[in-house]
């Protein structure tokens, strides 16, 4: 089993970045492949990237394509999420979630283990 913990949220202007990172205990992440989901208010929660256990593959939503780069650090047992020109669209909160199978997927029920969540303001 693994623990996940998301840090580096906050509040920032459109146009603006910022970094998220998944600190994961327990079991080491590289067994696991992992990826970011972000809930919006009175919105489903949704996928916005996946990456391999090695880091060799990444996979993300369309909204997010080119804007947001998904990385890990197996050594350190870390998985960031480097968010670039943020748009207020993004504002959400962002979980980290890890999947014991090697495929990446977008799917929720793909994922066992789930941190609490990092929220994330991107003001006008």
């Amino acid at each position: 089993q693994v623990q996940l913990v998301e840090s580096g949220g906050g509040l920032v202007q459109a146009g603006g970045s910022l970094r998220l990172s998944c600190a994961a205990s327990g079991r080491t992440v590289s067994s696991y492949t992992m990826g970011w989901f972000r809930q919006a208010p009175g919105k489903e929660r949704e996928f916005v990237a996946a990456i391999s256990r090695s880091g060799g593959y990444t996979y993300y939503a369309d909204s997010v394509k080119g804007r947001f780069t998904i990385s890990r650090d197996n050594a350190n047992n870390t998985v960031y999420l480097q968010m670039n020109s943020l748009k207020p669209e993004d504002t959400a909160n962002y979980y980290c979630a890890a999947d014991r199978s090697s495929v990446i997927q977008r799917l929720q029920l793909g994922y066992e283990y789930w941190g609490q969540g990092t929220q994330v303001t991107v003001s006008v």
